[in-house]
């Protein structure tokens, strides 16, 4: 009895869902039936216009290391500013200039090890763009900055913090 009482429950909840289902198909179509009503054609149309892209360098020469300081926050979760402190991620002071991977007492992932090129302005933003597609195969889980200033302003306080 108790076995039948379990195949009656399950039965019936697979029926309440089948219904559900064929009740949602009737009243949300998904499908297109026939010709559309009406179409809108579009002529002449320019394609959009692309935004005047500013060199990085220029970026680099007005950033701001008061405000990189403030998107640099962002960073703090896991990396410290102090010569020698790693936390989950390595030290940054002096970061700008230095090799890749090179950072005293830091086990860095085999994608930066490899680099064997220096911690530049440009390989720094576009490190800092997307972590993930400038050296497939980091740890470092940041989804990236995206603006281009943001970028410059935090190369540009990274910068400063070292004499």
């Amino acid at each position: 009895m108790t076995l039948t009482k379990i195949a009656a429950g399950l039965f019936g909840a697979w029926l309440v869902l089948l219904v559900g289902k064929w009740a949602g198909e009737g009243l949300y179509h998904a499908e297109l039936h026939g010709e559309p009503s009406y179409s809108i054609a579009v002529e002449g149309g320019e394609p959009a216009q692309e935004e005047e892209q500013v060199p990085f360098e220029e970026l680099l020469a007005a950033a701001s290391p008061d405000s990189g300081a403030k998107v640099f926050r962002k960073c703090t979760a896991c990396h410290k500013v102090e010569q020698g402190e790693n936390a989950t991620g390595p030290y940054l002071y002096g970061v700008v200039g230095r090799d890749i991977a090179a950072a005293d007492g830091f086990e860095y992932s085999a994608a930066l090890a490899d680099k064997g090129e220096a911690w530049t302005p440009e390989n720094l933003s576009g490190f800092l763009e997307k972590p993930s597609g400038w050296a497939p195969g980091t740890t470092m889980g940041f989804a990236g900055l995206k603006k281009p200033e943001d970028r410059a302003d935090v190369i540009a306080y990274l910068d400063s913090l070292d004499n």
